[in-house]
């Protein structure tokens, strides 16, 4: 009786202890939950301080940077951070997700009307963190492990992404897993030698171009680089990141009147968040040989 008496207290003893510690633990957590960030983590917040003064002091040149708004910076801290998204809307694979279909549907206008495109035309996913993912998921979409690509070479003003390696090593995901032949500037004049890029397409036979750029201060010539993709077949990507805010003021000529399939990002000359898109042409690519249209299947790899 006694030692059933003992056992007893001793374990409404240790619920009580656990209660008292599970209170306690809630009280933390709730405690963290509400607390700044300059009393939650006073090293983060003294790195923070460190970078917006960096920021406010320098004079930064670096041509994808930008500063943001005010508006964008309060979307990115909102309540979406804490939903996933996987999938497209109306085909998600978790539930909860008819607001998170609602902002990516306005994103999606929103890019489509930014560039004047018809939605008859155009298709845009607004999904890449940004634009090296976007590149990949384009290459992935269109070709298949070790197809050809050419893109600008990087010392001549192309990008990492577009396909580059040295004489040594395989430097990006593009060039490990596709076959890559860039093209270059003609160290003469400076401009891309599309004469030069012509001919070595005719015996590379890429199954993509790209033209895109990163440090290259001369417009492209998109109709150029469209007959050369034609005449060997190929797909025609246009990597406008670093101008995609003079494309969408109609400063610069757009590359959608010739091109297959447009990336860019949102956090350079557009001033937004640190994101990509990909717009891809709908409908109708080319006539077969037996007169039969031929029909883009890029949406159907999305």
């Amino acid at each position: 009786m006694l030692k059933s008496l003992c056992r007893l207290l001793s374990s409404q003893a240790l619920a009580a202890n656990v209660s008292r510690t599970r209170v306690q633990t809630m009280g933390v957590a709730e405690n963290l939950m509400n607390q700044n960030v300059w009393d939650s983590d006073p090293e983060l917040w003294k790195l923070l301080n460190d970078e917006k003064k960096r920021q406010r002091k320098g004079l930064e040149m670096i041509a994808s940077e930008n500063f943001t708004s005010l508006a964008v910076l309060q979307c990115l801290s909102s309540c979406l951070h804490n939903k996933y998204s996987e999938g497209l809307p109306g085909r998600r694979y978790y539930g909860g997700t008819e607001v998170i279909d609602k902002v990516e549907i306005l994103a999606q206008q929103r890019s489509l009307e930014a560039y004047r495109l018809s939605p008859e035309e155009w298709g845009v996913n607004v999904q890449p963190y940004s634009g090296s993912p976007a590149n990949l998921a384009v290459y992935t979409a269109l070709l298949q492990p070790h197809d050809r690509i050419m893109g600008l070479d990087l010392p001549d003003g192309g990008h990492l992404t577009h396909g580059f390696m040295t004489a040594t090593k395989k430097i990006s995901a593009s060039s490990i897993f596709f076959e890559s032949f860039p093209y270059k500037v003609n160290p003469t004049t400076g401009l891309i030698d599309y004469e030069k890029l012509a001919e070595n397409a005719r015996l590379f036979k890429p199954k993509l171009i790209i033209a895109g750029i990163s440090c290259y201060s001369r417009v492209l010539d998109y109709k150029k680089f469209r007959e050369i993709a034609d005449e060997n077949g190929a797909y025609l990507l246009a990597d406008m990141a670093h101008v995609s805010g003079l494309v969408a003021a109609d400063i610069i000529p757009s590359p959608f009147e010739y091109c297959d399939v447009v990336s860019t990002t949102t956090h350079k000359t557009l001033r937004g968040p640190r994101a990509g898109v990909i717009f891809f042409r709908k409908g109708q690519r080319s006539v077969g040989k037996n007169g039969v249209p031929v029909m883009y299947d890029i949406e159907e790899q999305n």
